[in-house]
């Protein structure tokens, strides 16, 4: 066996139901509902009054068992379920990676999007079953349904990527993707977050 393989992790077949983003077999599970997303919101008042009356779940991630070490790849599967909060569209919480990692993410249903943010430039990569979208390392990603259907993608990243989710508190995304009068999404200014206010 050669000295980089770590066991007791082996070759392996890891299945996920693109209906339903069931992963087998099945590692770690999140829910996140409008509770976990105060400070995250355009509308603080629309999302205090949604955690209120029923705090729904905005969207779901299923891991494999494959751990978040050096030199292996975790998957995951994210279902982000169709809505709005104050007029912005259903998002993740999102992350910036603590080491110079790259992510892929796949389309499986429904249709959404990647935003992206450097710090400087916001990059919008609006996803659909079937595409990829890649990130690259430094660049924060939020993902955003913004459809009227489940949202779901597959996400393959290096295990020791690690996720910053202060970071997009403390600098934000560069944007938000909110609800047009059409229904469509319109990208809307995100400014940096003033000091304290998150």
């Amino acid at each position: 066996m050669p000295s980089f393989a770590t066991p007791p992790v082996l070759p392996q077949v890891i299945g996920f139901d693109t209906a339903t983003g069931a992963v087998t077999p099945v590692g770690r599970m999140i829910a996140c509902r409008v509770t976990d997303l105060v400070g995250l919101c355009a509308d603080e008042t629309a999302r205090r009054y949604m955690a209120e009356a029923g705090d729904p779940v905005v969207y779901e991630v299923v891991s494999s068992r494959v751990p978040e070490t050096s030199g292996e790849l975790p998957q995951s599967v994210t279902t982000i379920h169709p809505g709005t909060i104050g007029g912005e569209f259903h998002f993740t919480r999102g992350h910036m990676h603590t080491r110079a990692r790259g992510e892929v993410y796949l389309g499986l249903t429904g249709t959404g999007g990647l935003l992206t943010f450097d710090g400087r430039r916001a990059v919008w990569v609006a996803m659909a079953p079937g595409t990829i979208g890649y990130i690259p390392p430094g660049w924060a990603h939020r993902s955003v349904n913004t459809g009227d259907e489940p949202y779901r993608f597959l996400a393959v990243y290096p295990g020791d990527a690690g996720h910053d989710h202060a970071w997009v508190a403390e600098n934000g995304m560069g944007h938000r993707v909110m609800r047009g009068a059409s229904g469509e999404p319109e990208l809307a200014p995100f400014p940096r977050p003033a000091a304290g206010s998150r």
